[in-house]
């Protein structure tokens, strides 16, 4: 089983332990178009002239208020690095509390649970790295270019193989889930998951995508996996697995060829 996650904007920065090295990355295969892109983003983030900030501002999508992220991306590759587990802090990871899971829990996640990148294209949260801003929305200079289709090109072939047994859980934004898709013989082993929040107005229910307690719900449903060591062979037993867990999960029709559609409805945020 692999739990496919999206990147947190909000990272926290080592403050010891030796620089990442790409190639001891899960799927070290990728060492080589890591290193492109690690490569560009440095380059483009040590130019020091106002002109050369401001572009590189620009090309990040940062405001001028972040100017340090500027910098922080020009020291990536002497930078302390440590778990993305600890790197990557935002609400979905807060909700997910890596750091507090018990030994056997903790060892689940870091097998299973794999984060999308603009900058690494996919980490392991067992994986050392350094905090760093590079969305995937981002277009390097020559020879990178746009980092999605760079990586939809870069990590079909090592994924495919990776997620050949699954089920696969995608609980990715947009931007991320357009990097890599299941391909269209073992879609059916994958499931995409979105959460909706229940109400009822003027005695009707009415339900809608929430976007900061839609990362929170995933957050606990992979620390629920985890906890329990969930090991379906399915994503029909994903589901009863999730069911049994005490998420209200509902499956919407999916086109051929494409993932499962799943819907976790909660009252509550």
């Amino acid at each position: 089983m692999l739990i496919l996650l999206p990147p947190s904007e909000g990272k926290t920065p080592a403050t010891a332990g030796s620089p990442v090295d790409p190639a001891e990355l899960w799927l070290p295969q990728l060492g080589p178009a890591r290193n492109r892109v690690l490569t560009r983003l440095v380059a483009m983030c040590r130019r020091g002239s106002a002109r050369s900030v401001a572009d590189s501002l620009r090309v990040l999508g940062l405001s001028e208020g972040q100017r340090g992220e500027i910098a922080r991306n020009a020291e990536l590759p002497e930078a302390a690095a440590a778990p993305a587990a600890e790197v990557y802090t935002g609400v979905l990871y807060e909700a997910l509390g890596a750091a507090t899971l018990d030994d056997a829990a903790r060892a689940w996640l870091f097998e299973r649970a794999i984060v999308f990148s603009g900058l690494w294209g996919v980490v392991r949260l067992g994986d050392r790295i350094p905090a760093y801003r590079c969305s995937v929305g981002v277009t390097l200079p020559a020879p990178v270019g746009g980092l999605t289709p760079y990586w939809k090109k870069g990590l079909q072939k090592a994924l495919d193989q990776a997620a050949a047994g699954g089920p696969v859980l995608d609980l990715r934004s947009g931007a991320y889930a357009a990097m890599w898709a299941p391909p269209a013989a073992s879609a059916s082993r994958a499931a995409a998951l979105r959460v909706l929040h229940e109400r009822v107005v003027g005695g009707v229910p009415k339900r809608s995508v929430v976007s900061h307690f839609n990362k929170a719900t995933k957050g606990r449903l992979v620390r629920a996996l985890a906890v329990e060591g969930a090991a379906p062979a399915s994503v029909d037993e994903l589901v009863t697995m999730l069911r049994d867990l005490k998420f209200t999960v509902e499956e919407q029709p999916a086109a051929a060829g494409k993932p499962r559609q799943l819907d976790v409805v909660v009252a509550e945020l």
